[in-house]
């Protein structure tokens, strides 16, 4: 009897270990991209102009890529949003209907890449004159794009892409250019740009993904950005209520000199649209284009960061840079 209750004892102590280790787990597994990210922000919050990046390999695209806007990396594999122009948008010499274009008329893609530059897949998303993605997120489960017309105040559709099946499914349609979106896992809440990134949205949603204030007024939905280092190209959630976001800025020393195009990062607080760190990224392609022109994609390397830059239209490449956080 002695021998069988001190069995029974250990049989209880080994399933209690068993279950604290795969609650432990599962807890890991649920908490990993949110730390991810959080984990990005911090070590972003230590960069400066005096950061050290070191290319650490190249990826030669092997397709057409158009106009690449937003990137996230799954795995081993890129999904990348990107607009083709068939026809590109022409200046009114006076404003119409409010707009200072015509919508012009394209294609809107999301490419998944592998590791080796191929094309995967490749969904199109949009519809008529809706066609130019924007900035792009991935939530762990779901990718979200905005697709917006390509002029300044268009009207956008958002979407949420199921990664294993490239399937869209609509969430939201806005009467504004939507440039770039993030999803706040912690509030789960939306977060859109408008072109320039000069005004800053917000959408909640409920429990089965449906946004729940979609019929509100626009400018009731909207806060100002009250930096204007950068225009932000790409952004991503970065978890604590903050996103992370890429981008340029284009100066001329005089009105008909050649631009110079300086990139960089900023980190905000998505609770008041305040940043919490900007820095310059001293980067450009050998053609002389800064890396942050368009997609970017950073992620946790060893104690500091690993960057994927494509900066690039048509023949693309992705840049990988590694910098100390």
């Amino acid at each position: 009897m002695r021998r069988s209750r001190e069995t029974s004892h250990s049989l209880r102590n080994l399933i209690t270990i068993m279950l604290a280790v795969a609650l432990a787990a599962a807890a890991a597994l649920r908490a990993g991209p949110v730390d991810d990210r959080s984990l990005v922000a911090e070590r972003v919050k230590r960069l400066t102009r005096e950061s050290a990046w070191t290319a650490a390999g190249s990826v030669p695209i092997a397709f057409d890529t158009h106009h690449p806007q937003g990137m996230v990396k799954i795995r081993d594999a890129f999904y990348v949003s990107s607009v083709e122009i068939k026809e590109r948008t022409k200046r009114f010499p006076q404003p119409v209907g409010g707009y200072d274009r015509d919508v012009g008329a394209g294609i809107g893609h999301l490419f998944e890449i592998d590791g080796n530059g191929r094309r995967i897949a490749d969904l199109t998303l949009g519809e008529d004159t809706i066609y130019h993605p924007g900035g792009i997120d991935y939530d762990g489960t779901s990718i979200w794009v905005p697709v917006a017309e390509y002029r300044p105040d268009g009207r956008s559709i958002v979407y949420r892409v199921d990664p294993a099946t490239m399937k869209a499914t609509e969430v939201l349609r806005f009467a504004d250019h939507i440039g770039a979106i993030v999803h706040d896992t912690d509030d789960n809440t939306l977060h859109g740009v408008s072109w320039g990134s000069r005004r800053f949205y917000r959408w909640t949603l409920d429990r089965r993904g449906h946004v729940t204030n979609a019929g509100v007024a626009p400018e009731r939905l909207r806060s100002p950005n009250t930096s204007h280092y950068l225009d932000y190209q790409d952004c991503k959630y970065a978890g604590r209520r903050r996103m992370l976001c890429t981008g340029v800025t284009e100066m001329r020393q005089a009105p008909d000199a050649p631009v110079f195009r300086l990139g960089g990062i900023e980190l905000i607080d998505l609770r008041d649209g305040r940043p919490l760190h900007q820095v310059p990224v001293l980067l450009w392609t050998p053609g002389g284009l800064d890396m942050t022109h368009n997609p970017v994609w950073i992620e946790p390397h060893g104690t500091g960061l690993r960057a994927y830059f494509m900066p690039e239209d048509d023949k693309s490449t992705i840049y990988i840079y590694d910098v100390a956080g």
